[in-house]
């Protein structure tokens, strides 16, 4: 419990809006701070129909990146998934639309973003959302998704 503390005190630490220039990697920014994710990119067909499914566990600052070719309605279950799940339903812009709490394993229900068209879906572990304090209208920052309003530096890696 001491590690998942500091961790997630890590991640929010303040610093320069910015984020990494990487597949693999996201921030999502708000008024609270800014939060960091490892991800998995699925922007595939096959990979997002597999997404988490069979997955027994995830590391605490882990996720999946689902990313769309164009705005669509986006819809989800937890068929075969066997950890509890947060979704976070993006635009174009990676502004979160809605947050989906504790999807629970297994369960069959569809979850959708609502009737707005998104283009990204981040899911990560059950309950960090509200943990970290994030919210609709927190943006999250990844090359696959533009800026707005608010310019953002995207780092290079070397």
């Amino acid at each position: 419990m001491k590690s998942l503390c500091i961790g997630i005190v890590g991640a929010l630490i303040a610093g320069p809006v910015h984020a990494l220039c990487s597949d693999d990697h996201v921030g999502v920014f708000g008024d609270w701070g800014h939060a960091s994710f490892s991800v998995e990119i699925a922007d595939e067909p096959a990979e997002r129909n597999q997404g988490l499914m069979f997955v027994e566990e995830m590391p605490t600052l882990d996720g999946m990146l689902f990313i769309y070719e164009r705005p669509q309605a986006v819809s989800f279950w937890m068929r075969n998934t066997l950890i509890e799940l947060d979704m976070l339903f993006l635009d174009g812009f990676g502004v979160i639309r809605h947050i989906h709490h504790r999807a629970q394993p297994h369960d069959e229900t569809p979850i959708s973003g609502g009737p707005a068209l998104l283009t990204g879906v981040l899911e990560i572990n059950g309950g960090l959302a509200r943990r970290l304090g994030l919210g609709v209208g927190d943006v999250l920052r990844h090359p696959a998704f533009v800026s707005r309003d608010d310019p953002w530096v995207c780092v290079a890696q070397d």
